[in-house]
């Protein structure tokens, strides 16, 4: 069976389950479960013989073996004592429970599991399934996936660019559902790559250091890069489920690829004030930051600086305001441009993300010692916004769609690059002079605004002017979210 008859075979089952009110996240999670207990006893046979550290009663062979009400209460009973277990074990198990509440239809999907044997798929084809469920997960807008889910195109030519190499450390502090390291995992195992063996040990065990916060959303991670040989079914997880931002990072890194969480305000500030008088209770503390700010992103760009290792490289998804918000934005900016090397700026077009009214950019720069100098020489814009008119359904982004910056970008010498109509060039002296430091900066002509005939069909307007409304809302309640509220 081809991957995609088999994610269909996997996915049409959730059909059945949605008249029950069980989301698709709800069977995804479900799907993970059952497919770690599958995997794990088939690990656990001939030729293998591994020890999955998986308690007696609490296996596979023990959930298939029943049927109705016994098999819903031993399921429940086995989530409950693998999520009191260590390692990846209760990593993925941590506060299980069971969302299928028929057991009739429980027994239906163990018995599909059951019917494969998934160890003889190749590893492209188990993944494969598992990232197209997630996908498919994120396309169900009413629930929230999507913003866990970076358009994979995206990531391919962030990585396309960045080009990681063998025995190097990989971070993302908000990991999502760990679309960033397998972008990198394709790249260091692409056709030719010939990894030996001690690099190949190195890239499944020691390469890549995420943090997811949620639960459900680490868990997917998890399974998702165990489809794809990363991480060990018997070792401890590669994600740590906490706050990146709470505390200064445990490591160095080389390299940082990430999407932090969509959303201007966070529900904590970060300070580097000490004895602050009536600090929130919530305020974390680092000293490490520049800045003191609410802002959720400025907090995430001022963090995953301080991950890198000298010299290490960072390509990051970041929302407008960043570019040019005022106070500490300004602040962060000029900081940013003075520490490290900010060489490159994609602004990206709108109609890419599952979370609407997104308008973002991904900022690519390298770490530099603390010397005093500043790094940033200039920065190389490139606009794939004017004139690009993208949707989910009818036009989605593709990777061809940034074939032309990736050949601009000129990963393997980025020292020699030329200008083009989209690709800019503006000195450091240049973006310090800017109003607030800005690097807001557009120069391409919208050609539908001198000409009707060039306006996008109608869905693709229709969706733009959505998102423009979707951006437009949020900037107000981050303003509504930052006034004092008034005593009754």
């Amino acid at each position: 069976m081809n991957t995609s008859a088999l994610v269909q075979k996997v996915w049409n089952f959730c059909h059945t389950l949605r008249d029950d009110g069980v989301s698709y996240g709800d069977y995804l999670e479900q799907l993970t479960y059952l497919l770690f207990l599958k995997l794990a006893h088939e690990y656990a046979q001939e030729p293998y013989n591994r020890d999955t550290h998986i308690p007696s009663g609490y296996d596979w062979d023990s959930i298939r073996s029943k049927t109705g009400e016994p098999l819903e209460a031993h399921y429940l009973a086995t989530l409950h004592k693998l999520g009191n277990e260590p390692g990846m074990l209760g990593a993925i198990f941590f506060k299980a429970q069971n969302k299928i509440q028929d057991p009739a239809k429980l027994s239906r999907l163990v018995q599909m599991i059951d019917a494969e044997n998934w160890i003889s798929l190749d590893t492209d084809t188990k993944g494969d399934l598992y990232e197209g469920l997630l996908q498919k997960n994120a396309e169900d807008t009413k629930s929230g996936a999507g913003q866990y889910f970076t358009p994979r195109p995206l990531i391919e030519a962030m990585v396309a660019c960045v080009q990681p190499k063998p025995m190097k450390s990989i971070a993302d502090p908000a990991c999502g559902t760990g679309g960033f390291f397998l972008g990198a995992y394709n790249w260091l195992t692409r056709p030719g790559s010939n990894l030996n063996k001690t690099e190949k040990a190195f890239l499944r065990d020691e390469t890549f250091h995420g943090n997811e916060i949620v639960p459900n959303t680490r868990r997917m991670c998890l399974m998702n890069l165990f489809l794809h040989n990363i991480g060990e079914l018997d070792g401890e997880p590669l994600i740590e489920r906490s706050d990146a931002l709470i505390a200064e990072p445990k490591k160095k890194v080389d390299y940082v690829l990430a999407n932090p969480p969509f959303g201007k305000k966070s529900s904590m500030t970060i300070t580097n004030e000490e004895g602050e008088e009536d600090r929130d209770a919530l305020t974390y503390e680092r000293q490490d930051f520049w800045e003191t700010t609410s802002n959720k992103q400025l907090n995430f760009l001022q963090h995953i600086i301080s991950m890198m290792k000298v010299d290490g490289q960072a390509a990051v998804v970041l929302p407008d305001n960043v570019l040019f918000e005022g106070g500490a934005g300004e602040k962060i900016r000029r900081k940013l441009m003075e520490t490290c090397d900010l060489h490159t700026v994609l602004r990206l077009p709108t109609g890419i993300f599952y979370a609407q009214g997104v308008k973002a950019n991904v900022l690519f720069f390298d770490a530099k010692p603390k010397d005093g100098n500043t790094h940033t020489k200039g920065v190389w814009f490139y606009d794939l916004r004017t004139n690009k008119h993208f949707t989910l359904k009818t036009r989605p982004l593709k990777f061809d769609d940034l074939q032309e910056f990736i050949d601009c970008y000129h990963p393997d010498n980025r020292h020699e690059r030329t200008e083009t109509e989209r690709f800019q060039y503006f000195s450091y002296d240049e973006l310090i002079a800017r109003d607030k430091a800005s690097l807001d900066i557009f120069w391409l002509k919208d050609d539908s605004l001198d000409n009707l005939d060039d306006l996008p069909p109608p869905d693709v307007l229709q969706q733009e002017i959505i998102e423009h409304l979707e951006a437009a809302l949020a900037a107000f309640r981050d303003v509504a979210a930052s006034l004092p509220k008034s005593s009754t």
